[in-house]
């Protein structure tokens, strides 16, 4: 599992000072991002600009439990829980204080950015990705 932190910004917020659920998915995609970047072993920028590999979401499903608010840090967690050929589904976690705000499940595609076709995953994002993955139950 990797975590990752982020604040809950004035940006982020509506008028009634709680998170504003599309800026949830906002930092969902950031904390993937960190998580190629910290826990992968290859950024975003890496990804995209030098190699030509994008990891598009196809597949989202989110359960929104408590409102976070302004101010708020919030911890994100990310566990892969299955590696196809191209694909991987992974849970996200985000919680405040021990306190579950947001579960969401999302199948990220590996995709040649030059075709806008899947991919399989390179060699080192699949050991990666291996390395994490909860063993089936």
């Amino acid at each position: 599992m990797f975590t990752t932190t982020t604040d809950v910004r004035f940006a982020h917020v509506d008028p009634a000072g709680i998170v504003f659920y599309p800026r949830y998915l906002e930092m969902l995609n950031g904390a993937v991002e960190d998580w190629f970047g910290d826990a992968i072993g290859s950024s975003f920028a890496e990804l995209h600009i030098d190699r030509r590999v994008g990891t598009p979401t196809v597949h989202l499903e989110v359960d929104f439990k408590i409102a976070s608010r302004l101010g708020e840090r919030l911890d994100i967690s990310i566990t892969p829980l299955r590696l196809g050929k191209s694909s991987c589904r992974i849970a996200v976690d985000f919680s405040c204080k021990g306190e579950l705000r947001l579960s969401a499940e999302l199948v990220l595609v590996c995709t040649d950015l030059d075709t806008l076709s899947s991919t399989p995953w390179p060699d080192d994002l699949r050991a990666g990705i291996e390395r994490q993955l909860v063993p089936a139950s």
